[in-house]
This record gives C-alpha cells, sequence and structure tokens, in this order.
C-alpha cells in the first residue's frame, strides 16, 4: 500500500487525504493542533473545516511531523502558501530521500514572487523532478462529499506525474498529467486573483456581462504572465487555467469570491478579514503576482485593480471608472 504525508489540515489538505484514502493509499495527515488531531482518530471526521464528513479508516492524524513522514511515497504539502517556507524548513530534514513533494498551494510568495514548486525545491534542496504540483477546479466541500471532480498532476518528469495520477484517481476525482508546472501554478494563483475581482463585481451589483468580462480578461492576463514566463498556451485553455478559474468566479463556496464579495459590498479589509475562517489566498497573493508580473514587464491591469482594493483601500466604484476608462486596444493585448 502507497503510503502518502499530508501537512495540513485544512478543508483541501483533509479533502485530498480522503481521495488518496479512497484511491488505495494508506495516509497519515499532520496538524499542528493536538485537538483537531485526535478529534480526526476519534471521530473519523475533521469537526473544524469539514464537520460531517467522515475519513476512511486508513487516514489518521498526527502532531508529529516525523511520524507523518515516515516512509511516504508522497508527501503533500497543504498549508497557506505564505506559511510553506517557514514549515518546509522545520520538514524538511524528516523527509524520506525518495519522496515525492506535492503542492497543493495556490501562491506566489510575498517578496521573492517565486512560485510554491520553486520554494520547495529550494528549502528542501530537490530537484525539480521530485516536485509536483495538483491543482484544478478542486473546491474541498464538493470533493469531500464525492461529488465528481477532474484535476491536473504536473511535474518536470511525465512518469513522476503518472504515479500521482494513479495514487489519487478514484470513481470521483480523475486526475490528468502535464509537464507544465510553471501554467499550472500560475494558473492556480492568478484565479484566486480575479476571483477576488468577480467577487467585488457580485458584491457591487455588477451583472453577468460584466463578471464574464472579468474572467475572460483574467484569463488573458495569466496567459501573458505565463507566456513571459515559458508556460504551454495550452495549459490555460484546460482544468488548470479556465476550469480552475471558472469554479473559483462562479461558486459560493470559493473563499476568494466569498471574500471579495464582502469588500464589494462597502466591507473594509480587516472587517472582511474578521469574518473569514479560511484563508483566501489571493488577498496576499494579488501582490506578490503584481509582483512577479512587473518583474518580467507583463501588464496586468485587473490584478492592479484588485491590488487597489484590497491593499490601498481604494472604492470599487472608483477602481472600476479607472479600468473602464483605460485606453481602448486589441483583444490581442
Amino acid at each position: 500500500m502507497t503510503r502518502c504525508a499530508v501537512y495540513g489540515t485544512g478543508s483541501w489538505g483533509t479533502a485530498f487525504a480522503m481521495v488518496l484514502a479512497d484511491a488505495g493509499c494508506e495516509v497519515t495527515l499532520w496538524g499542528r493542533r493536538a485537538e483537531l488531531a485526535e478529534a480526526i482518530n476519534t471521530t473519523r471526521t475533521n469537526p473544524d473545516y469539514l464537520p460531517g464528513v467522515e475519513l476512511p479508516q486508513t487516514v489518521r492524524a498526527t502532531t508529529d511531523p516525523a511520524e507523518a513522514a515516515a516512509g511516504a511515497e508522497f508527501t503533500v504539502l497543504a498549508v497557506p502558501s505564505q506559511t510553506l517556507r517557514g514549515n518546509l524548513a522545520e520538514w524538511a530534514p524528516l523527509l524520506p530521500a525518495d519522496t515525492v513533494l506535492v503542492s497543493l498551494m495556490k501562491g506566489i510568495e510575498l517578496g521573492t514572487a517565486k512560485r510554491m514548486s520553486e520554494v520547495i525545491e529550494e528549502v528542501a534542496k530537490v530537484p525539480a523532478e521530485r516536485v509536483a504540483v495538483l491543482t484544478g477546479p478542486n473546491l474541498a466541500k464538493e470533493i469531500a462529499a464525492r461529488q465528481p471532480a477532474a484535476a491536473v498532476v504536473a511535474c518536470a518528469d511525465e512518469a513522476v506525474a503518472t504515479r500521482l495520477q494513479a495514487a489519487c484517481h478514484t470513481p470521483y476525482f480523475r486526475p490528468y498529467t502535464i509537464t507544465d508546472v510553471v501554467g499550472a501554478e500560475l494558473g492556480g494563483a492568478v484565479k484566486n486573483v480575479i476571483g477576488l475581482a468577480v467577487g467585488i463585481a457580485d458584491g457591487m451589483g455588477l451583472g453577468d456581462n460584466a463578471k464574464a468580462s472579468l474572467i475572460t480578461r483574467g484569463l488573458a492576463e495569466t496567459s501573458r504572465l505565463g507566456l513571459a514566463l515559458g508556460a504551454d498556451p495550452a495549459t490555460f485553455a484546460g482544468l488548470a487555467g479556465m476550469g480552475d478559474l471558472v469554479a473559483t468566479c462562479s461558486s459560493p463556496l470559493s473563499r476568494n469570491h466569498t471574500f471579495g464579495t464582502n469588500l464589494g459590498r462597502g466591507m473594509s479589509l480587516q472587517e472582511t478579514i474578521a469574518v473569514t475562517k479560511q484563508t483566501a489566498e489571493g488577498v496576499k497573493s494579488c501582490e506578490s503576482v503584481l509582483d512577479l508580473a512587473r518583474r518580467h514587464g507583463v501588464e496586468m491591469p485587473l490584478t492592479e485593480t484588485v491590488v487597489s482594493i484590497v491593499h490601498d483601500a481604494k472604492p470599487p466604484l472608483v477602481a472600476l471608472k479607472e479600468l473602464m476608462s483605460r485606453s481602448a486596444k486589441s483583444e490581442r493585448h
């Protein structure tokens, strides 16, 4: 039986642990809080993040990172992206020498503008061939309910991607493989920013034309940045691009969409953070995505607008007027 470690007991880490177990793996979940680990082991549920969802018997939890790592063929990282570097520095010495590190995170690191796979390679001192990314339209609550979903497994080594694909393939969860790690990660990171934008539009009471335009132009921004970083353009037309973007921008289960909706209704950043129980990655990543774009000379006006609303407290109506008054241009730019 394939052994897997999942670091992070949030909703997505727990849901993916369930997927791995349903696919026939033995899974150890690592979490920082002893009371939550105990609850998972004794009640077979995660009461804080996925209440009422029964976890398979082959999922167990621990607060000991070494215990989680022992013998793991796949080490899955499901922590907030801005905490990855510090956490992984602790865990890296404990990991098996041949484990594949799998990123479930959708963000860009603040300060360095590095993708999560780059942070993993740097901190864990592993080659790109031992780092994989799993992404796509994967709302945790739907997957925990075993509703049909598809995903993308990206790795520079296609054989590694195929191994991970087999480890998480279930009757309700269908993973595909690609080797375009850059495109997969950018699709996941930027869609959170566009999810905030569409949420803000919803909160402002804008119509479907506006939201469809934001989604489409958001995808154009993602593609421009991806091309500048060497991604395959086809990736953005697939599950890691359009698929994930549609789910994030249209579902009330999306944290980023919900966060943006509250901002669009007039709540301040601090007020919105106070009522948000889980991490909305786009709130911090919008700044690092914009930083990455500027480092590569890529224009991303929607991302700039989101940053101005979220972090510069610009009123959404003012930001909208500025966005709509930009000079006319070809759709190809």
